[in-house]
């Protein structure tokens, strides 16, 4: 695979009204736009299939990760480029990190919480330097926001590890934003 790889953090359920899954469907459309790859949670329902549906129809390459406990309840989605069913979530958390070269995270539920805060957590301690983004569809992620401000002036996160995740509320900016690491030149 030669081009860059967005990993997307997001639910098996599509939420409360047609906002999240129309972001999902923004967000995968701009990543093949952009010819950018997506790797995500494997799953063909809610959100998950939604971004990755939208980003197949856009030309993206699409690589599905999923746990195969999961695969017992969630409809493993089977038209992608690539799938990967592994033994644990740690499996696949550590899949999608090292095919990813930027991290976007839609609203989704523990899991979704998971991903990201393992993935700013590497950060953190110098284990990637990758971008990350929540893409705030609805405010849904201003609370956290507010969390990590609350952290910040409370002293348990320093100003740079509070810089460590970003927040976009359009599809584009969310790319715009993982746009200086997915313009370096690949290695050889």
């Amino acid at each position: 695979m030669s081009e860059r790889r967005i990993a997307v953090f997001c639910g098996a359920n599509p939420g409360r009204g047609t906002a999240y899954v129309e972001q999902a469907r923004l967000l995968g459309t701009e990543i093949g736009r952009r010819g950018l790859g997506l790797v995500y949670g494997g799953s063909a329902a809610g959100v998950m299939g939604a971004v990755a549906d939208a980003a197949l129809a856009a030309g993206a390459h699409v690589t599905g990760i999923i746990p195969e406990h999961l695969t017992r309840h969630d409809p493993l989605k089977t038209d992608v480029d690539e799938v990967h069913v592994v033994d644990t979530m740690h499996e696949r958390k550590s899949l999608m990190y090292e095919l990813a070269d930027a991290f976007i995270a839609l609203p989704g539920g523990f899991g979704t919480f998971d991903e990201l805060f393992e993935t700013l957590t590497w950060a953190k301690l110098g284990l990637h330097a990758k971008p990350v983004v929540l893409l705030d569809v609805h405010g849904y992620y201003r609370p956290l926001g507010a969390l990590l401000d609350r952290s910040l002036a409370e002293g348990f996160v320093s100003g740079r590890d509070r810089g460590l995740v970003r927040l976009a509320t359009t599809a584009v900016e969310a790319v715009d934003a993982c746009a200086p690491v997915l313009a370096e030149p690949l290695a050889s």
